[in-house]
């Protein structure tokens, strides 16, 4: 009996040994499998603050010069240029006459018109006498009346046919072309002179959409050519297309004052400089901070070691920096680089 109960005890041993070793074997194996905790990686990007200062706009566009105003005399009746009293380059001003046609057949023109005109006033006269003394009726007066009305008109336009036979400037100006010589026989219509006026010369730039927003009609630009070098030449916006054209390009014209000592002819290669500096203080940033293009224009800054991605509104850019309108403000640190591994909430490290 008593080696019964010392085989039972053994028994219990063993089993109370084998459940320790499990037990102590699972704690090991679950401390095993205990997931390691991991530290937050942080991102290296490159930063830089959102700061103010004077806008200044700096434009430079190439172009070449046009006249003011450029206009062709031309024939207002046929006939035989009977003389030409101009050469090229000669000087002229608005209503000088140029050229006179053959006016022969004018002139008999006017005075058939004027001898009927003359002879139906006599007859409306003396009918008009005869239908008081009821020698004559009311249609035969308004028949003359009415013949004697389109004489009248016929003269009238006899003398105005004479008087186009002189050739005018239709403006004041240069002498550029002179397609015709005295002698030949020219169509109503017929080219006789181009005249260019150089009093004041126009200059035609295509701006961007984005330039065409930092200008105002009525600015002055700075017009130099490298056939003056050192001259600055002053002109004035005074038209900015409303519609781009197919390239989204903006016409803007200028217009130059031209002077004596050193004129500026048509067709010089220009450059016109629209930049200046303002009073107005704007937010800015490095352009290589936006993520996105400058419509959906979009930023990471960095808020507590975190990458934080913002929409801002932007404006004009300029030498390497953009304008923003809305979304920072000033001091706010925008990542430069390195955006193409974050996304919002990412962490991140500054580095210099």
């Amino acid at each position: 009996m008593k080696t019964k109960y010392i085989v039972l005890i053994a028994l219990l041993a063993i089993v109370a040994l084998i459940v320790f070793r499990l037990t102590s074997n699972k704690q090991k194996l679950d401390e095993k499998n205990k997931p390691v905790p991991v530290s937050a990686v942080r991102i290296p990007v490159k930063a830089a603050p959102a700061k103010e200062q004077l806008l200044e706009i700096s434009i430079v566009k190439t172009g070449n010069l046009a006249p003011f105003k450029e206009a062709k005399a031309l024939a207002k009746t046929g006939g035989t240029l009977l003389r030409v009293r101009f050469k090229l380059g000669d000087q002229v001003n608005e209503g000088q006459v140029l050229a006179m046609t053959d006016t022969r057949s004018q002139q008999l023109e006017l005075q058939k018109a004027e001898t009927s005109v003359a002879k139906l006033r006599n007859d409306l006269n003396t009918y008009t006498e005869l239908l008081q003394g009821k020698a004559a009726t009311q249609e035969q007066v308004n028949n003359i009346r009415q013949d004697y009305s389109n004489a009248v008109n016929q003269a009238s336009q006899a003398r105005k046919n004479l008087a186009d036979a002189a050739i005018r400037a239709p403006t004041s100006g240069i002498i550029a072309a002179r397609p015709v010589e005295e002698g030949v026989f020219v169509n109503a219509g017929a080219e006789i002179a181009t005249i260019v006026n150089l009093s004041k010369a126009k200059v035609q730039v295509n701006l961007t959409e984005t330039e065409v927003y930092q200008i105002v009609q009525g600015q002055k630009v700075k017009i130099t050519t490298d056939v003056y070098p050192g001259k600055v030449f002053t002109g004035t916006v005074t038209f900015i297309s409303p519609q781009a054209d197919q390239t989204h390009n903006y016409l803007v014209e200028i217009q130059i004052d031209n002077t004596q000592k050193a004129i500026l002819r048509s067709g010089t290669f220009v450059y016109a400089d629209f930049s200046e500096k303002t009073s107005k203080r704007v937010l800015v940033i490095p352009r290589e901070a936006l993520t996105e293009s400058i419509k959906n224009a979009s930023v990471y800054v960095v808020e507590n070691g975190i990458a934080r991605q913002k929409s801002i509104q932007t404006g004009a850019e300029m030498e390497g920096m953009i304008t923003v309108t809305g979304g920072l403000k000033a001091g706010d640190q925008v990542v430069t680089s390195g955006q193409i591994n974050l996304k919002d909430g990412t962490p991140v490290n500054i580095s210099k």
